[in-house]
């Protein structure tokens, strides 16, 4: 029985930490610490507020109580107002001065 009660803590652990991020990271943290999250992967949560649709891409901006950044993907946009999560890859789409610009890739799963 002990070994049984072991083997399942072992399983319980590898399950748990094999996951990655299963939680939302605040937008403010990202914002806040670009390095920390440059091109690591990240759940985020939060209302939409803008959506573009251009030829080349296409994009919205998230929003949650820390702050807001842009989405790029190549799913269908949703709804401005919609509550979604996403997930994707933290980039910058470029920088000047002490000023950057922070996307989230979306995955397209």
């Amino acid at each position: 029985m002990k070994k049984y009660a072991v083997f399942l803590s072992i399983l319980a652990f590898l399950a748990l930490t094999s996951c990655g991020n299963l939680f939302p990271t605040k937008i403010g943290d990202i914002r806040g610490n670009p390095r920390k999250y440059a091109e690591k992967q990240v759940i985020i949560s939060g209302q939409v507020t803008e959506i573009l649709s251009l030829i080349a891409f296409k994009y919205f901006v998230i929003k949650d109580d820390t702050g807001e950044i842009a989405v790029i993907t190549s799913k269908p946009l949703p709804a401005a107002g919609q509550k979604l999560t996403v997930r994707g890859i933290v980039k910058e789409a470029f920088s000047i001065g002490n000023r950057n610009a922070l996307v989230i890739m979306e995955n397209p799963e």
